[in-house]
């Protein structure tokens, strides 16, 4: 596979850690970079790649093998349909666009353009899930009944010194569950129903604080999820899973998944079943898997080049990424509106 010429669309926190990723990458390099702000410059230029104000202009000098989009949410739509215009592959950072309706015209677009559309649920792309989910799908848990995930940790006030950060989309429903809810979707499959409470009680901010969400999946399982960004807490996926140095590892659990033949744990992939009688009153045994480790990001640039090359399929399409937006947004729905949701899409 020849090393893929990529551009990033949005040079700030997101995009510039794509673009550091990707500087010790074998499978690409970051050639450009598009952002309005002119200090993004320097730090475009520090890393070899030719800055730009803005994508067009960018996309037209460079004619890049891939770009990634890692703009605010509300530009996604107009990025994408830049790339998918030029016949340009695309991996839009979640969530793939600000709504349904804008998620499912981008995902047409590059149906009819036949432009591979892929979405940055990085986690996917991790050792740990992925074994997870191949666990699942061998049956060994039996029929799933039940899945629980925690997401709750606390973000020091300077974070909210941005004030997009303290309205309606910054909170954490759409910032950190929706990772959840597509880890969920990726382990059970589609989501048919949801009920949900938000509240502001904590801060005060139009945004939610805490949110409680319990979920109906298409095969029958039930699902509960609880995300809050004040709590002082370990249980949550980007402490437990050790997949960033900038974050201390927790050992412990976030995710329990159960079956009718065994029940799973993340990200220690416990897994918990009898091996003789089978009853409360029967001892359990419990295995634990051991993947080696694997940084995601970098996991899902490789895939991204092999996607470039037609060697792979995408393994979070836009199609799906639509879908964890839709059963996301469900949340908002179900709690503004106080009644079970179905997810629109």
């Amino acid at each position: 596979m020849s090393e893929k010429r990529l551009a990033v669309a949005g040079a700030g926190a997101i995009g510039r850690m794509h673009m550091e990723c990707a500087r010790l990458h074998p499978d690409c390099e970051v050639i450009a970079a598009a952002d309005p702000s002119a200090a993004s410059q320097p730090f475009a230029l520090a890393h070899g790649a030719r800055w730009f104000a803005t994508i067009e202009a960018m996309l037209d000098a460079e004619k890049p093998d891939g770009v990634i989009v890692a703009t605010p949410n509300a530009t996604h739509l107009e990025a994408g349909l830049a790339c998918i215009a030029r016949k340009i592959p695309v991996l839009v950072e979640k969530p793939v666009t600000d709504t349904v309706e804008q998620a499912r015209e981008l995902v047409q677009a590059a149906q009819r353009a036949g432009v591979p559309l892929l979405v940055g649920h990085q986690r996917r792309h991790s050792p740990i899930l992925k074994r997870a989910r191949e666990i699942v799908q061998t049956g060994r848990l039996g029929q799933p009944v039940s899945a629980n995930a925690l997401a709750t940790f606390y973000k020091p006030d300077p974070y909210f010194d941005v004030e997009w950060r303290k309205k309606s989309g910054g909170g954490p429903v759409l910032i950190n569950l929706i990772h959840d809810i597509d880890m969920l979707r990726f382990l059970l499959g589609e989501i048919v129903e949801v009920q949900a409470l938000t509240s502001n009680r904590v801060r005060g901010f139009d945004v939610e604080d805490t949110a409680a969400a319990l979920l109906r999946f298409e095969n029958g399982a039930l699902g509960t999820l609880t995300v809050s960004d004040c709590a002082v807490a370990p249980w949550n996926w980007d402490l437990a899973a050790g997949e960033a140095a900038h974050y201390p590892r927790q050992n412990v659990n976030t995710h329990f998944v159960s079956g009718t033949a065994a029940s799973l744990t993340l990200p220690l992939l416990e897994v918990w079943d009898y091996r003789g009688a089978k009853g409360w009153h029967d001892p359990l045994t419990v295995e634990r898997k051991a993947p080696h480790f694997g940084d995601p990001y970098h996991e899902q640039l490789r895939h991204f080049a092999a996607v470039i090359d037609g060697k792979e399929t995408p393994l979070c399409s836009g199609d799906d990424g639509a879908r964890t937006l839709a059963a996301t947004l469900a949340v908002h729905r179900s709690a503004r509106d106080h009644r079970p949701v179905a997810p629109e899409y």
